[in-house]
């Protein structure tokens, strides 16, 4: 069977790589606000803001009307407003906790009929070590990714009974336009903090979730899986 995917975040970084690791697996539809990159390898791409519901059953009501079915939902939509958290301001932290989080509860909501009449219904949600061990100045970000790993699962254990598996990859430093824009010190920090000695690369992520989307995977589930170089293990360590 073709799997049919519905990628968020797909117009750049992760979930860019995600959608272009997905097409050859089957038809792959992707949501995004915006496709700064290039878009090549969706089936269908779709503008929709995922902090919206009625605009994420919009797209998704075009994703079966175009495509059929959908069999597969990857949450890779996310933003950063980075301060400490005595300056956060209202806008930041709910902009942050609506796209991180929100987000990726209105998109499975919007497609749970379809996982769950799926031969293969599978979720896999785009969290961080931060949601993991927390952040200075990430209070909103930790706090959405955190709560992606309470969500996915919760949504675990709800689905089950329904052959669906839900997963959790939490990158660490990854090599996206976010992180390039924090500049080379961090980049060089984040570096001596990972045991790999190197970033991670956006493919890297995306081969975590084609496993977690495939029949290998298919009695895994609620697992929450670092990809991050060590980052977390040097942590425990030092």
């Amino acid at each position: 069977m073709r799997r049919i995917t519905v990628v968020t975040g797909a117009g750049r970084g992760i979930g860019r790589a995600v959608a272009l690791a997905l097409a050859p697996d089957g038809p792959v539809a992707g949501f995004d606000t915006t496709y700064p990159e290039p878009r090549t390898g969706e089936a269908l791409a779709l503008t929709a803001d995922v902090r919206d519901p009625a605009a994420v059953a919009r797209a998704m009501d075009r994703v079966r009307g175009t495509l059929g079915r959908i069999d597969a939902v990857v949450c890779a939509a996310g933003i950063t407003r980075d301060r400490v958290s005595w300056k956060l301001t209202d806008a930041e932290w709910d902009d942050v906790l609506g796209v991180n989080l929100t987000g990726a509860f209105n998109v499975v909501r919007a497609a749970t009929p379809d996982l769950r009449a799926s031969d293969a219904g599978r979720v896999v949600l785009i969290a961080s070590i931060n949601g993991l061990r927390g952040r200075f100045g990430q209070a909103n970000y930790a706090a959405a990714k955190a709560g992606l790993i309470g969500l996915g699962r919760t949504l675990a254990l709800e689905l089950a009974r329904d052959g669906v598996t839900v997963n959790i990859v939490a990158p660490g430093f990854i090599d996206t336009a976010m992180t390039q824009a924090l500049g080379p010190d961090a980049r060089d920090a984040a570096v001596r903090r990972t045991p790999l000695g190197r970033v991670g690369q956006p493919a890297d992520v995306a081969a975590a979730v084609r496993f977690f989307l495939s029949r290998e995977a298919a009695f895994i589930t609620g697992t929450v899986l670092p990809v991050d170089g060590g980052q977390l293990l040097g942590e425990v360590a030092a």
